[in-house]
């Protein structure tokens, strides 16, 4: 069956299974995979949370891997008249919170005229 391009699909992809048919041969824990997919009108917003463990794997070097994924889901999401976002949350933020940098900093003189 061959179906028009220019028509979009009312129904859309399954991102949630293309995106764990991706993930899980590049994953050691496919239990920790978690995706969330949000379609409002013609823009579909997929969340993944994975394990630390499997971050670097899954971003590839210089994130080519993620990249590449994104294309992949991009282009499913293009043949159904639709924009898609991927986000990849960190269960674990390494970043500590705390005060911002500039505090206990004294302020800088003015410059002589």
């Amino acid at each position: 069956m061959v179906r028009d391009l220019a028509t979009p699909n009312t129904q859309g992809p399954d991102y949630e299974g293309l995106l764990r048919f991706l993930m899980t041969p590049l994953v050691s824990h496919p239990e920790a995979l978690s995706i969330h997919c949000e379609t409002l009108a013609r823009h579909v917003w997929v969340r993944l949370a994975l394990s630390d463990e499997d971050k670097g794997r899954v971003y590839g070097r210089g994130g080519r891997t993620i990249q590449a994924v994104r294309t992949v889901l991009e282009a499913s999401a293009l043949a159904a008249g639709q924009k898609m976002h991927l986000e990849v949350y960190d269960r674990n933020p390494t970043r500590e919170t705390g005060p911002p940098r500039s505090a206990g900093r004294r302020p800088r003189p003015n410059p002589r005229p």
